[in-house]
């Protein structure tokens, strides 16, 4: 069994395999062509790319207070509010007049590209890169069969990573956009004993390509509703498929959502787990390798969950977002914070943190591989018991649309 298939389960397993969204990140996302603030309409206005406007034209102050929490005001360059001039004759009488002139506020909405529906209008570029780090890791006490014996039966599995991952989209139309996304990891695996040596290893690569469509199929004043479709490659590991239904109800400047996702995993072999590769003193090819399961060719991972995404201010955005899932051999609850800031309609950066609060790994019982060191066969050794499962991610996504 190669070594990334500890890197596999523990992506999936947290992160789900995730595409577009800042956030990503996570995630997968679609918005409307100017309803991305989440806010709802107080006034009919016309539809158009990128932005909605509404102008205003009156010869008193506008009266900011019905754009509260729906759009930021921006008043219009304006000349003075009136002018005074004089004239005279050879009487020495003079003319005094005074004009009221129109002036004009303009009211924008903004198109937030950390929003979890983002996805590119029609002729539009996205690309969203996300670095990552994250941190998995549990517990270990083996239990050899009656046949063998383990020199250290206590010991900890321990996983870093970095990740940089680009998913670059397009859109076809205002509604649907495709996708191509990929990902290079950088990584280090071990088994952490208690008194005998540590086994480790590391590893990077261009470890996962893919390709899919996003179909952003509501969409009102009210309402906003998304569904996509992906296929990724992890190298050496699986081919995946992944549905994603999404859909939001905007409320003043937030919009609360729920999600839904499902994927088919159709496995290069017949296990997945933990494990590390390497080779003995004698040159001998040795393996350690905790099984989450064997004897199986796919798997079928679901997970759903709801979040809200508030705007703070005109550059400012915050996501809280809680999901819980069934990942085969166990289920987990997690939950992510993610901040953005947007100085422009073009950029923005979005710094987020995602946990495992609950994991039900914890008391189960693995089934514990290695090579036999005398006839070099891969055999089973024992079980291995887990606890303080943990697993946690920090990143950086920098979203760009051209």
């Amino acid at each position: 069994m190669k070594k990334h298939m500890s890197l596999f389960v523990w992506a999936i397993t947290l992160f789900g395999l995730s595409p577009v969204w800042a956030a990503t990140n996570s995630g997968t996302r679609a918005a409307s062509s100017a309803d991305l603030t989440g806010q709802p309409a107080v006034r009919e206005r016309t539809q158009v790319n990128y932005q909605k406007y509404e102008t205003r034209t009156s010869t008193k102050t506008y009266d900011e207070k019905d754009a509260k929490n729906i759009y930021y005001t921006q008043p219009a360059n304006r000349s003075q509010l009136y002018k005074q001039y004089a004239s005279g004759n050879n009487s020495g009488t003079t003319v005094r007049t005074t004009r009221s002139e129109t002036y004009t506020s303009e009211l924008k909405r903004k198109y937030f590209l950390a929003h979890p529906f983002f996805q590119p209008l029609k002729g539009k570029f996205g690309s969203v890169t996300d670095l990552s780090y994250a941190m998995s890791s549990y517990d270990i006490k083996l239990t050899p069969l009656e046949t063998g014996a383990i020199s250290d039966p206590n010991g900890k599995w321990d996983m870093t990573q970095f990740s940089i991952k680009e998913d670059f989209s397009y859109g076809i139309t205002d509604r649907i956009a495709v996708l191509a996304m990929l990902q290079y990891d950088m990584s280090d695996y071990k088994f952490d004993w208690s008194t005998a040596p540590d086994d480790s290893m590391d590893d990077s690569g261009l470890n996962m390509f893919g390709l899919g469509a996003q179909w952003r199929f509501v969409d009102n004043e009210d309402w906003i509703a998304t569904v996509s479709g992906y296929y990724q490659h992890q190298n050496d590991i699986s081919n995946n498929f992944l549905l994603d239904l999404k859909g939001g109800y905007k409320v003043s400047s937030s919009t609360i959502y729920g999600v839904v996702r499902g994927w088919y995993v159709a496995l290069d072999g017949n296990s997945y787990g933990n494990g590390i590769e390497g080779t003995t003193a004698e040159g001998m090819k040795s393996t350690l390798f905790l099984a989450y399961n064997t004897d199986v060719d796919n798997l079928f991972y679901v997970e759903g969950g709801v979040g809200i995404f508030s705007v703070l201010d005109e550059d400012w955005t915050l996501n809280f977002e809680g999901l819980i899932g069934n990942y085969d051999w166990h289920n987990q609850a997690s939950l992510k914070a993610a901040i953005g800031w947007q100085p422009n309609d073009w950029m923005a950066l979005n710094l987020y943190a995602k946990t495992a609060v609950y994991d039900s790994a914890d008391g189960k019982a693995l089934s514990f591989w290695g090579t036999d060191a005398e006839t070099g066969n891969f055999v089973r050794m024992g079980t291995a018991g887990i606890d303080n499962y943990s697993e946690t991610s920090i990143g950086l996504q920098a979203t760009f649309l051209f």
